[in-house]
C-alpha cells in the first residue's frame, strides 16, 4: 500500500490559502497571498530538499496543477527535475490537457479512485496545495502523514486544512524541527478517536 502525505503550509490560525503570492487563489476576496514567502531559511530548505530526495509521486487537486504546470516544467531543471520526473495523478470533475509530462487523470468518483491508487504499488503519494481535494481525503480518511509548515502570522478569512471534511481524531507528531524564522515543521500521524478526559475536581 502507498503512503498519502499531506504535506501543508498554514497560518498559525489554520488558513493554507494562497501561500505562494498574490494571485495565487484569490477566491473571497482573500488580501494576503504570499503570506509564507518572508519566513523562508536554510532550515526549511533542507526540511523540503529531505521530502522532495526520496521517490515520490503527486496527488494534486485541478488548480494546484495548473499552478505547478505553469511553473515546474520552466524552472531551473537542479530544483525541478524531482516534481518533472514524478508522476502526476490529478483530480479533477473535467477532463484537463494534462501536458505536464508524467500527468494520469485519476478516474470515476474521486474518493474511489484514490483508495485504488493508494492500493498500488510504487512510492508515497505527497499532495500538496489542493484544499478541496484534502477535504475529500478527510473526509474519508485517506491520509496517512500530515507534513505541516505552520507559519508565525495569522491572516483571519480564508481557505483552512482542517474545514468541512475534517473527521474528528486525535493525531500523533512524530516528528519536529523549528526555523530560525519561527517556523514549526511537523509530521503528524492519526492517532484513531479522540480521548476526552476533565480536570474537574473528584
Amino acid at each position: 500500500m502507498r503512503k498519502l502525505i499531506v504535506s501543508t503550509f498554514l497560518t498559525l490560525d489554520g488558513v493554507m490559502q494562497a501561500p505562494g503570492g498574490p494571485g495565487e487563489d484569490d477566491d473571497g476576496s482573500f488580501a494576503h497571498g504570499g503570506w509564507s514567502v518572508n519566513y523562508w531559511d536554510d532550515t526549511m530548505n533542507e526540511a523540503m530538499g529531505a521530502a522532495m530526495g526520496k521517490p515520490f509521486d503527486l496527488l494534486l487537486g485541478r488548480r494546484t496543477y495548473d499552478i505547478f504546470a505553469a511553473h515546474w516544467p520552466h524552472a531551473p531543471e537542479d530544483e525541478a527535475k524531482p516534481l518533472n520526473d514524478a508522476t502526476k495523478y490529478v483530480v479533477s470533475r473535467g477532463r484537463p490537457s494534462l501536458a505536464w509530462r508524467n500527468s494520469v487523470l485519476v478516474e470515476g468518483e474521486a474518493a474511489a479512485g484514490i483508495t485504488a491508487l493508494k492500493q498500488t504499488d510504487g512510492p508515497e503519494l505527497q499532495v500538496h496545495g489542493s484544499g478541496d481535494l484534502i477535504q475529500t481525503l478527510l473526509r474519508h480518511q485517506l491520509v496517512d502523514e500530515y507534513f505541516l509548515w505552520i507559519f508565525p502570522v495569522v491572516v483571519g478569512a480564508g481557505k483552512r486544512l482542517f474545514a468541512g471534511g475534517t473527521v474528528p481524531a486525535g493525531l500523533n507528531l512524530v516528528d519536529s524541527t523549528v526555523s530560525s524564522t519561527g517556523v514549526l515543521i511537523g509530521r503528524y500521524v492519526p492517532a484513531g478517536e479522540i480521548v476526552t478526559g476533565s480536570f474537574e475536581l473528584p
